[in-house]
């Protein structure tokens, strides 16, 4: 007998949709379960909520107050455990059957933050969102108490973890391509056509367009220490990142939505990888670690978990205070890119596949 493996919605892209498609190959006869999903093809073979046959199918956020009832919802199963990648309730999942009192292990992305912590996201901070995220608090702290075991994929998911649902987690950081970008990437024409006309060597800032991401850190890391920046993605908040651009004496070069082959591309030609957001865990700074590119991080989560300060990159804790920020470029620039990339080596899917059988292994009893 298998188990079964249990997500949130599934998407086309993502970075939980990644690990649940690792987990998926790492155990390949378990069944799995999702609220929906809209992965376009990339997902075959998963089985759905109830959600998914109502007018709220993708509705993530009118979702929100069902998502718990759905997840009590699931039908009966024999199995030997149950593994749920939750980042918002999935973990709350429950079937019916036999596969009701098996052992129950959650790795978790995250304890929801529009519920637990609004401040880091802004979903959470309306008038509604605030009075439901009070009613739902509860409940979750509840349901978080049935897992045998949680796992996070990070320290600082894992405190977060401790904090509000009163439970230890162990760290099983997710996994990372690694072996993609540290190999040398397959460029279309159009793609070599846009890094010919980029600089020999520039700072980087990369991912959505989007204003948590703090983009224009990256352009003031260009203008102190005098290299050009390039900024590859998308999204709302060009506009007020283009003007900060023209507002900088740093040359700014913008890439719009680069192709997967680019991206790495941009990573290896990259003098530094600027990456100033607070994350759960950032797969990006361990992407450039893996093109032998350092990594300029904010030193408040999981990013400064992968990147060792003064080795493949540096920890800043000021971003405002400009003699910090300088001295923290000066000491990213020093890394070697054969400690980046054994760092980044860390971070593989192999190691997550092996830490997290044996973690699931040990937990549900079931060798």
């Amino acid at each position: 007998m298998a188990g079964i493996l249990v997500h949130e919605w599934l998407a086309e892209r993502g970075g939980s949709e990644n690990v649940f498609e690792v987990l998926s190959e790492t155990f390949p006869d378990a069944e799995r379960w999702c609220l929906w999903n809209d992965s376009n093809g990339r997902f075959e073979g998963v089985n759905e909520t109830v959600l998914a046959r109502s007018p709220l199918r993708g509705k993530k956020a009118l979702s929100v107050p069902f998502m718990p009832l759905a997840w009590r919802m699931l039908p009966e199963r024999d199995a030997d455990w149950v593994l749920v990648s939750s980042h918002a309730f999935a973990h709350h999942a429950r079937f019916r059957g036999p596969a009701r009192d098996v052992p129950k292990l959650v790795y978790a992305h995250t304890p929801a933050r529009y519920v637990w912590v609004p401040e880091a996201d802004g979903r959470g901070r309306g008038l509604p969102a605030r009075a439901l995220s009070s009613a739902l608090r509860p409940l979750d702290r509840a349901r978080a108490q049935e897992p045998v075991a949680i796992a996070a994929n990070s320290q600082y998911v894992a405190d977060r973890i401790l904090n509000t649902w009163g439970r230890e987690a162990e760290v099983i950081y997710p996994p990372v391509d690694v072996d993609r970008f540290a190999s040398e990437p397959d460029l279309r024409e159009r793609d070599l056509r846009i890094l010919k006309a980029l600089p020999d060597r520039f700072v980087l800032g990369a991912s959505r367009f989007v204003e948590y991401k703090r983009l224009e850190e990256a352009i003031r890391v260009g203008a102190l220490a005098d290299i050009p920046v390039v900024l590859a993605g998308g999204g709302p908040d060009e506009a007020r990142l283009r003007a900060v651009a023209e507002s900088s004496a740093a040359a700014v070069h913008f890439v719009s939505d680069p192709s997967q082959a680019l991206l790495s591309a941009l990573y290896r030609r990259a003098a530094l990888l600027v990456f100033a957001p607070i994350e759960d865990f950032g797969i990006m700074p361990v992407e450039a670690m893996a093109s032998g590119t350092p990594v300029l991080v904010n030193a408040v989560g999981g990013a400064a978990e992968s990147v060792i300060d003064g080795v493949t990159g540096a920890h800043v804790r000021e971003w405002a205070d400009l003699s910090e920020v300088n001295v923290s470029i000066g000491r990213a620039l020093t890394s070697a890119p054969e400690d980046c990339l054994r760092r980044a080596g860390a971070f593989g899917v192999k190691v997550f596949q092996d830490k997290i059988s044996t973690w699931v292994a040990a937990e549900s009893g079931v060798a």
